[in-house]
């Protein structure tokens, strides 16, 4: 639908993907926004998984006017910069050992695909060059240029895409709550795992460059996560095949799960990392590519890395990202994801109850969400013509809270939903969330209850 005419009677001159019709946003504080006729919407997304610390912050502004009075811009072959050094040595003193370099970008598909080219550049630098295969799950999401879309797993969403991208191998997502009868949950994970190793030697092991996942999964698969056994037979297949693992922390890194890296949560550590959102909390487009100095070193001694961005450690979005490291840090927002994350988990899991339609709760921290099916024992999904992840967003929107929706691969995995309140949400602000969610559940609720009893 289009936008509202603007204040002159004039249509909105930009264009996006469809979405229903849309108020005009005036101004935002804490989790909460308000349109320009003063509703109150509670952001129990943060936007796309985006605004960390919240609308409105203080020492954000103050620390993006500081930097702007110095210098906004110097490119990063001309100049260093202080925001950009600090803030990449902060990272690396915030994640597990072992990571020293940060490269940055402006956004998630950048540096999905910086760490896709770092990958591909190593391989060549160390004698591999007949590795260029990256496997990833079905479904997934990593980004929407063409080399990130080639990597997610939507084929039904992207198709009109697919002339232009290099077709990557896929395996399984590990949805191991749908598993056959008199499996252990541990048999299914270790099953879905085995599949990365037989993918590797189905490709031929000497062409696969990469694996990438997510460790809580985002917006194609609503937060899933697999058993603790996934995660270390992942990793031991990577090592045993010297194929490099990518975990994508655009959406669940910079504190959201309540650790810094999702993956602290299992212990096990990735080769390059990709982060974004959090990062700058919304206030600035900023990204980042960690990774080790034995990466890095390899490629710089073979002629350096051939990549790059006109913003990349831009001075002013560095100086955004440290203001929002500080933050975190401060005020224990990473502990808080961690505390509010468990109350809002076991709030959802409570809906179980009484929408038998909702298949599994999901999640860590405050990257937490949902399924909307047919069937929660065979995972079989509502009707795709019932739209349920359009409809049960509006109904929640139209009630002033705002959650996260899509449909991945024409809805065959069913309708995904994530709640992912701010880091600062407070239990007061989660009973908020619940309120809302459950009156949009309830209306929703019938016209999902004829569509399972005339499936």
């Amino acid at each position: 639908m289009t936008n509202p005419p603007l204040g002159d009677n004039r249509p909105s001159a930009m264009f996006f993907w469809p979405t229903p019709e849309r108020p005009m946003v005036e101004r935002g504080s804490g989790i909460y926004l308000w349109d320009q006729d003063g509703k109150r919407y509670i952001d129990g997304c943060s936007g796309p998984q985006t605004a960390n610390i919240g609308h409105g912050n203080v020492r954000v502004r103050e620390a993006m006017m500081e930097q702007a009075e110095k210098v906004s811009y110097a490119f990063r072959s001309h100049f260093l910069n202080e925001p950009a050094e600090l803030l990449a040595q902060e990272i690396i003193d915030v994640t597990p050992d072992g990571f020293d370099q940060v490269f940055f970008g402006s956004g998630g598909s950048e540096v999905v695909e910086a760490c896709v080219k770092l990958a591909r550049q190593y391989a060549i630098a160390t004698g591999e060059a007949t590795r260029y295969k990256v496997i990833s799950r079905l479904p997934s999401y990593h980004g929407t240029t063409l080399g990130a879309l080639a990597l997610t797993g939507d084929p039904a969403g992207f198709s009109m895409f697919a002339p232009m991208m290099v077709n990557h191998p896929k395996i399984p997502a590990p949805f191991c709550r749908y598993r056959p009868s008199g499996q252990s949950e541990d048999e299914a994970a270790l099953q879905y795992a085995n599949a990365l190793e037989t993918e590797i030697i189905n490709q031929g092991a000497e062409t696969v460059l990469a694996f990438i996942m997510e460790p809580i999964g985002g917006a194609a698969t609503g937060a899933l996560t697999a058993p603790d056994v996934y995660y270390h037979r992942i990793r031991e297949i990577c090592d045993q095949y010297g194929v490099l693992l990518i975990f994508d922390e655009v959406m669940s890194g910079a504190g959201r799960s309540g650790k810094y890296l999702a993956a602290e949560h299992w212990g096990v550590k990735a080769d390059l990392v990709a982060l974004a959102k959090g990062l700058a909390s919304g206030y600035i487009p900023l990204g980042a590519c960690l990774t080790s100095r034995k990466i890095v070193g390899a490629v710089e001694d073979a002629g350096g890395f051939n990549h790059g961005h006109t913003y990349s450690a831009s001075p002013i979005a560095c100086a955004v990202g440290r203001a929002v490291l500080a933050e975190h840090l401060d005020n224990d927002l990473i502990g808080n994801a961690a505390r509010m994350g468990a109350i809002l988990k076991g709030r959802l899991e409570g809906l179980l109850d009484e929408f038998e339609f909702i298949g599994e709760v999901r999640g860590r921290g405050l990257l937490l969400g949902f399924d909307v099916i047919a069937n929660r024992e065979t995972g079989r999904p509502l009707p795709p013509e019932l739209d349920a992840h359009i409809h049960l967003a509006q109904e929640a929107y139209d009630r002033g809270l705002i959650i996260y929706s899509r449909r991945v691969m024409g809805g065959a995995r069913g309708d995904n939903f994530l709640v992912s309140p701010p880091l600062i949400v407070t239990e007061d602000q989660i009973d908020e969330i619940m309120d809302l969610l459950i009156q949009a559940l309830r209306a929703f609720a019938p016209t999902a209850r004829a569509a399972i009893k005339a499936a």
